[in-house]
């Protein structure tokens, strides 16, 4: 008896000492590629790599992979981490060492069969594991705003805000978006008619995916497929057919007047478009139609195109144009059939890491509803302004802490009335030698047929306590030249701003200011308070 327990104790013995041995180990891999919404990691070979798992930048938990192929793995960030193309990330797992020592092989006279009803099973409630990964990050805050005036009545606000991104919760298909914001206007004059206590929801919708190909909405969401027609207040479906995808929309307009729920401004459509996401390319091409109507009655019809892509992390491309194709069966209105309402294209091009340029054009025409401006159409159609504008921008580094750029923006219209021009050029020491801080300096020329203005604006600003404590200094100096008054104005500004990081999460922000124009003299307080939360790595 003794000797077959001392059998049994070295045969186990054998048995760990084979296989309980392991060691950590890190392999490395290069960020290849950065969209909006993933970052791209080349690896030698990614078999290790368990999907779900993080990668680590600077000694932190700064990836999470989603998604993986052989030599590449997709990832999302975490923990408000900032990456660039280039950088190298680790990732760490455990290897066991297979030990290859001799080991006696000890024979017994026993049955070596397992019975069958003893023998190990998986549990029937295993759970298999998610194909969705949890993210969570949001952000809430209170501010107030406070200004004081020698000639003018006092004015106090107050304003909070919620936004919040929980995709896929616990791992799981439900997500839920939201962005909300009250304003308390505490004191306002004595004929204001106005409202003093306003209360918005911009966005806040629940998301079901119920499988992975097919996703549900409902609430008020502002799609990015197809972002044109706003937001809606209702449902909304979307079905993917590998690359190509389908959407249906239906629901009500936000009203016109306080961005509240109107059960009168019924809405519906429908979208068809086509995603790739590889390594090198990003793109999502998005064609659809849109029914509005009021009580009823159709009050705008059209269709939309909306284009996004980014190639090879340099070059992002971004288009969208809107044509109405619809006018009421009404002699007593000049129908104008259809109309380019909207376009709008830009591009922006990064020339490595020293210089980025931008180019944008739109053309806008005023929408027609035809239920809710009836009043208003003949003379809306009349018109029919396009009111059009260009803007270049460009940026350039010289030097590791210079940065230069300017831009220039042209407005216009068709029967070439309210043209303005701006030009707008600054300088950016990022760090000031000897004395450390950043300086800016910025200048601005503003012209157009009733106004002409110059503004001049310094800006320091530095750690008082490293990571924790920073400020920054301002003065900036505008002149004003109104076409129809022959007085000029002159407005300087001088401000002071604080930002302390309480803790990760928590920051606390004061800024004052102190402008003068003629006889008046204005004080301005803002104070903020944010908390920030976001997924925490789960052990």
């Amino acid at each position: 008896m003794k000797l077959n327990f001392f059998k049994i104790i070295l045969f186990f013995c054998t048995v760990f000492s084979a296989f309980a041995q392991d060691s950590q180990r890190t392999m490395e891999g290069t960020v290849s590629f950065i969209t909006s919404n993933n970052v791209y990691v080349k690896f030698t070979d990614t078999e290790v790599i368990a999907i779900g798992s993080t990668l680590i930048f600077n000694n932190s938990d700064c990836l999470k992979v989603t998604e993986k192929s052989s030599t590449s793995v997709v990832c999302v960030l975490i923990n408000d981490c900032q990456i660039s193309k280039g950088d190298t990330v680790q990732y760490t797992f455990t290897e066991a060492i297979e030990n290859n020592a001799e080991t006696e092989v000890i024979e017994d006279n026993v049955d070596k069969t397992i019975p069958a009803e003893v023998q190990p099973t998986e549990s029937e409630y295993a759970k298999a594991p998610s194909v969705y990964s949890e993210y969570i990050r949001g952000r809430v805050s209170a501010a107030s705003y406070n200004n004081f005036s020698n000639l003018r009545e006092d004015r106090h606000r107050l304003q909070t805000r919620f936004s919040l991104t929980a995709n896929h919760i616990n791992d799981g298909k439900f997500s839920i978006e939201s962005f909300l914001a009250y304003r308390n206007n505490i004191s306002v004059p004595e004929n204001y008619r106005g409202r003093t206590s306003i209360f918005n929801i911009y966005n806040l919708n629940a998301k079901y995916d119920a499988t992975e190909s097919f996703s549900i909405n409902l609430g008020r969401r502002i799609n990015p497929k197809a972002s044109t027609f706003g937001a809606n207040d209702g449902l909304q479906l979307e079905k993917y057919f590998g690359n190509f995808y389908v959407g249906a929309v239906g629901g009500f307009r936000p009203d016109f007047v306080d961005y509240g729920f109107n059960s009168s401004l019924l809405q519906y459509g429908g979208y068809a478009g086509v995603e790739t996401n590889t390594e090198n390319f990003y793109s999502t091409t998005t064609l659809g139609a849109m029914e509005q109507t009021n009580d009823g009655a159709t009050d705008r019809r059209y269709v939309f195109f909306q284009h996004n892509s980014t190639i090879a992390s340099n070059l992002n491309l971004f288009g969208s144009a809107e044509m109405d194709i619809y006018s009421p069966p009404n002699d007593s209105i000049a129908s104008s059939g259809s109309r380019l309402t909207n376009l709008y294209l830009s591009a922006r091009y990064r020339f490595g890491s020293a210089a980025n340029f931008m180019v944008s054009y739109d053309s806008r025409k005023q929408i027609i509803y035809y239920e809710t401006f009836q009043s208003e159409i003949e003379r809306l159609l009349d018109e029919d302004l396009a009111r059009q504008g260009i803007r270049l921008r460009l940026n350039v580094r010289p030097t590791k802490i210079v940065w230069l750029g300017a831009s220039y923006s042209s407005r216009f219209q068709s029967d070439d009335q309210n043209a303005s021009d701006n030009i707008y050029g600054y300088a950016t020491l990022t760090k000031i030698p000897k004395l450390n801080g950043r300086l800016n300096v910025s200048y601005n020329i503003n012209s157009s047929r009733y106004l002409k203005s110059n503004v001049l604006s310094v800006r320091h600003s530095r750690d008082v306590v490293k990571n924790k404590l920073n400020a920054d200094f301002y003065f900036r100096m505008a002149d004003y030249d109104y076409e129809n008054q022959d007085v000029a104005y002159k407005q300087n500004y001088y401000g002071i701003g604080l930002g302390w990081r309480l803790s990760r999460t928590w920051n606390l922000n004061f800024s004052g200011e102190y402008s003068t124009i003629n006889d008046e003299n204005n004080m301005r307080f803002y104070t903020q308070l944010t908390k920030r939360f976001y997924s925490k790595k789960k052990k």
